[in-house]
């Protein structure tokens, strides 16, 4: 982690941390990293993304409870998940590029489960220190 980033733990139900355990995709490898210039999602092996903070139009908390789990996307949409529940949508432009199973995918919009989603939304809507 770098010196002054914020790592907010993907949230996962418990009846999915014990699955995706299994998949090897791990809670503990499960977060997103927010310092200064960048902003970092990962879920284990299947999703990876880093951004800069400026491509950041907005983060909200979504009022959604998408009944699936794990990685999920088309079109520039993506949901990253181990919860229905504290979901963050974080819209960008321009569009950025993360990566599922390894390919490179287009992002424009992220959609992921986090335990503490009015603090990562808050981080985001707030200005990076020069």
């Amino acid at each position: 982690m770098n010196a002054g980033a914020q790592r907010f733990s993907i949230r996962f139900d418990d009846w999915y941390r014990g699955l995706s355990s299994l998949l090897l995709l791990p809670p503990s490898r499960s977060y997103v990293e927010v310092d200064d210039q960048s902003v970092e999602a990962r879920m284990g092996w299947a999703f990876r993304a880093r951004f800069p903070r400026t491509a950041v139009i907005s983060a909200t908390e979504a009022h959604v409870r998408p009944l699936s789990r794990g990685v999920h996307g088309f079109a520039g949409r993506w949901l990253v998940n181990g919860s229905g529940r504290g979901i963050v949508t974080i819209e960008l432009g321009p569009g950025q590029r993360g990566y599922v199973l390894g390919c490179a995918v287009r992002l424009r919009s992220l959609m992921v489960s986090v335990d503490d989603p009015t603090t990562l939304a808050s981080t985001l809507a707030t200005p990076p220190r020069s």
